[in-house]
């Protein structure tokens, strides 16, 4: 299947061409003749045009498309549409590039394999809930209920005999030996009891506790052999993916995440999609965008009609190697930017620790990877070379402002860390926020979302209320000013981005902060996150004192 090439009318002039393909990863604003694409297929999409538009406005299901400007090697210069994953239960759609698989050969596949894990399924679920399971586990519950009534009621009536042998050893005389004899014999009486009655139970429930072990050991096997066709099913529709680069080299999706498995829907997303297409008709790639559509997803980060780059789980492995051998610009690394002041200011300090200003765009420590070696800590440690700091004692984005703590010794470090576990430390923060709160949110209010890293798109963090980790935000609303509005945070807790995802989801705020590039819309022409550190307290691990300390934002 071809897809249709949308001819730029006018065509671009020389001098509105990129000079490089410019990252996919890039999360700045797409390249002018990117945009210009995307704005015809949002008019397409607003229209009507699309197959099942209507549908991604439903709650979670919006979707990523992208655009992709080519140019012919007639030197035409068109652009290509493509959506990540199905379109309207569809791999193939009119208008959209297909997928990188060969469709045929996975329906000749893929039905099949479905139809197999659904009875596996199915068996499971009757050897589960069947009629046989139910009568068995009803069995067994109701003699282990009445089990459990009559050893406690032994257990009363046993307890209120050796009370009564107690007694009575208190008033036999030394001489007294058939009395203590007797009493012996009932306290070894109640013990046979005890050993008769475990005896008869465990008797009782030996047919039904064997039924339900073999039902469970059944229902472990059919997951077992589920599994094992899932994965051989998966194995199956990878080989179906086979990526060639703009140098010609072909390696399969299994080759590019080695050693580790290919996450699921690896390779389905717009920008593989549309790159893979491209190279396969023989198209040079100029420039790319991807923008959500519809509904947000219900773990947040995305917002109808904005632009996002792609994402690094899913397609930081395929999309460079399929701009092998065309002139593309590198990935930014984060944290690698200019920096907007070149130290980080004292706001405070003594002989123990020092709190500073840190600049928007620097680390608070250096990147795990060891690739990123700027940061406060790194700064500051240069300055004082012959302290065993300073180190700092908690973080603030890359992307955000203002006051942070560092201690001058481990001592220090570990008291003041403490504060923060028990959440005795408060912060307070301010920002920007692009759009209006919804006037039924009131002035101020509570934000309880549980967040958790996105594994296939990092450093994002997802909501997640079943595997994610609590985080409360308090808010409240300081100015409005145009489309934007001024609030105060207060975080609860410590979360990675928390106060951006808690602002911009749809059950918090709904509102990003401005030049947000992760979770937020276009930046507005802000060039950087209107994210605030500006007061901070805390009890001053030597001498007792409460330290509190403001400093303005900048904007």
């Amino acid at each position: 299947m071809l897809a249709p090439l949308y001819v730029l009318d006018p065509p671009p002039t020389a001098g509105e061409l990129p000079a490089r393909f410019p990252s996919p990863f890039d999360p700045g604003p797409p390249h002018p003749l990117a945009r210009r694409a995307a704005d015809a297929l949002i008019a397409r999409l607003r229209r009507g045009e699309v197959p099942g538009e209507a549908a991604l406005h439903a709650a979670g299901e919006g979707k990523m498309f992208g655009v992709l400007v080519v140019a012919d090697a007639a030197g035409r210069v068109g652009w290509l549409a493509g959506f990540s994953g199905m379109l309207d239960g569809r791999w193939l759609v009119d208008g959209f590039v297909p997928p990188l698989f060969d469709v045929a050969a996975r329906d000749a596949v893929w039905p099949a394999g479905e139809a197999a894990l659904a009875a596996l399924e199915r068996a499971r679920a009757e050897v589960e809930g069947g009629a046989d399971a139910a009568a068995a586990r009803a069995a067994l519950a109701a003699l282990t209920a009445r089990h459990d009534r009559e050893r406690d009621a032994m257990i009363v009536r046993h307890r209120d005999q050796r009370a009564a042998r107690h007694a009575a050893r208190a008033v036999l005389t030394p001489t007294d030996a058939a009395g203590r004899h007797a009493l012996d014999q009932a306290s070894r009486a109640d013990t046979a009891e005890r050993r008769r009655l475990d005896a008869a139970h465990e008797a009782e429930v030996a047919a039904p506790r064997a039924m339900v072990r073999d039902l469970d050991g059944r229902a472990a096997a059919l997951d077992a052999e589920r599994i094992a066709r899932s994965r051989g099913l998966w194995d199956e529709l990878l080989a179906g993916y086979v990526v060639t680069s703009a140098r010609g080299q072909r390696r399969s999706l299994v080759d590019l995440f080695a050693p580790i498995a290919p996450p699921g829907g690896a390779g389905d997303c717009a920008a593989p999609k549309l790159l893979g297409h491209a190279l396969a008709r023989g198209l040079r790639p100029i420039a790319l965008a991807e923008l959500w559509w519809g509904a947000p997803p219900t773990t947040g980060g995305r917002h109808h009609g904005a632009f996002y780059p792609a994402c690094r789980g899913k397609c930081g492995p395929i999309l460079p190697h399929l701009l092998d051998g065309l002139d593309a610009a590198a990935a930014p690394v984060f944290g690698n930017g200019p920096i907007a002041d070149d130290e980080p200011r004292t706001i405070y300090e003594d002989a123990w620790l020092l709190v500073v200003a840190k600049p928007c765009g620097l680390l608070s420590v250096p990147g795990r990877s060891g690739l990123l070696r700027d940061s406060v800590q790194t700064r500051l440690r240069r300055r004082l070379p012959d302290a065993t700091g300073p180190l700092v004692v908690h973080r603030l984005d890359l992307d955000t402002s203002g006051l942070l703590i560092a201690a001058k010794d481990l001592t220090t470090h570990a008291a003041l860390q403490r504060q923060f576990a028990r959440r005795e430390l408060r912060k307070r923060y301010v920002a920007w926020l692009a759009g209006s709160i919804a006037p039924a949110l009131g002035d101020h209010g509570t934000i309880d979302l549980a967040l958790r890293p996105d594994l296939d798109d990092r450093p994002r963090q997802l909501h997640d209320p079943v595997d994610g980790k609590a985080a409360v935000t308090t808010w409240r609303i300081l100015a409005r000013a145009g489309a934007r509005t001024r609030v105060e945070l207060t975080p609860h807790t410590g979360r990675t981005h928390q106060l951006r995802l808690h602002a911009a989801h749809a059950r918090g705020l709904a509102a990003p902060i401005v030049g947000d590039r992760l979770y937020g819309t276009d930046a507005a022409g802000e060039p950087r996150l209107l994210l605030h550190a500006e007061a901070i307290a805390f009890v001053h691990p030597h001498t007792g004192a409460t330290i509190e300390l403001e400093l303005p934002a900048p904007f």
